[in-house]
């Protein structure tokens, strides 16, 4: 599995479907724009392509267009699904160090331990994916969402015991089994283990909100100076647990410290305290997408943080303030494609 900031073919997203229990079933047209504007940024940096009905199509272009789209960037399957977190549903993909071949890792989704049925259709998009683009599909033979996983292209891959060691995820294999299909499936050597997550999180903790590597040998790390805030002591043992780990060349990580936003919360939403992170980016061709959450102080501050990590690429930020109120931004509805024969 390259790592993402290696050169991509596209990046994938999976459109808003209609559906009551999604923005409280009243945000149709708001989510609509904010994706829009999602896939018109992307579309500046790489092809954007999109799972969706064919009965969409049209007015999804449509909305691309007024935010200000590439036309000629945009790629649209019929590939219906049922929630929009292609970063979970979506395939995994993994590219041959010799020969350049992008293939397709199909893993078990049961929406985050059975919590959001139903996901028939979401379980079905990376054989679609596979089918329309021509690629070799490889089932990894147990349930795993692609925002558990974070890998560096040099061996290491980051993840969360809450979340794959959970018994609503694959209760009859063992610590050893899962690290062994990690291997096996996506190529990589060590799995180095965080305890938890952050608030309010459906997933019970995906490491996409947590920590971040942004060259092999660093990690981005969420920290909280809020020592009444819940997430503190966990992502205290978090960064603990990161500078005690070994990277490339035996070397610990250079580990940096970006402040979590101050708490977003939507009276009477169904989820107390949302899970906002600034390390919820997507890194795309030259350029890198970055939440905000219309806290300018704290947003400025992260996107700082962030530019200085990517000199050579363009550092976008995204109000995500509305989206993260169904658990995640802009990594958790994205998946990137690597480019086929490219070094990684």
């Amino acid at each position: 599995m390259p790592p993402e900031w290696s050169p991509q073919e596209a990046v994938w997203l999976s459109w808003p479907v209609e559906d009551p229990r999604h923005w409280g079933g009243e945000k149709r047209d708001m989510i609509w724009s904010k994706f829009a504007e999602i896939a018109a940024a992307a579309s500046r940096f790489e092809t954007v392509r999109i799972n969706a009905p064919e009965s969409d199509h049209a007015a999804i272009a449509a909305a691309c267009n007024r935010a200000k789209g590439v036309p000629e960037r945009l790629e649209l399957f019929d590939h219906p699904h049922n929630d929009v977190w292609c970063r979970d549903h979506g395939p995994i993909f993994v590219k041959h160090s010799d020969t350049g071949e992008v293939a397709v890792t199909d893993w078990e989704f049961n929406a985050w331990g059975g919590k959001f049925p139903p996901w028939d259709l979401d379980n079905g998009i990376p054989s679609r994916i596979a089918s329309a683009l021509g690629l070799r599909r490889f089932t990894g033979g147990m349930i795993l969402e692609g925002g558990a996983i974070e890998v560096n292209g040099a061996g290491q891959l980051l993840t969360t015991e809450a979340v794959l060691l959970n018994p609503n995820r694959n209760p009859n294999l063992s610590r050893e089994e899962i690290e062994q299909r990690l291997r096996d499936g996506l190529g990589v050597s060590e799995i180095l283990w965080l305890k938890q997550g952050i608030e309010g999180d459906d997933t019970d903790g995906h490491i996409d909100d947590l920590a971040r590597f942004v060259d092999p040998q660093t990690i981005l790390a969420c920290v909280d100076r809020d020592s009444n805030s819940p997430n503190a002591s966990v992502l205290a043992d978090n960064l603990a647990r990161l500078r005690s780990f070994v990277g490339p060349n035996d070397r610990a990580f250079e580990v940096l410290e970006i402040p979590l936003p101050e708490a977003c919360e939507v009276a009477g939403w169904r989820l107390p305290v949302l899970p906002a992170s600034y390390v919820n980016f997507l890194i795309l061709n030259g350029g890198v997408l970055v939440p905000t959450f219309r806290q300018p102080k704290n947003d400025d501050r992260a996107l700082g943080i962030i530019r200085e990590l990517f000199e050579d690429r363009e550092v976008v930020g995204i109000d995500c303030l509305d989206l993260v109120e169904e658990g995640g931004t802009l990594h958790c509805i994205s998946q990137q494609q690597p480019l086929a024969g490219a070094p990684r």
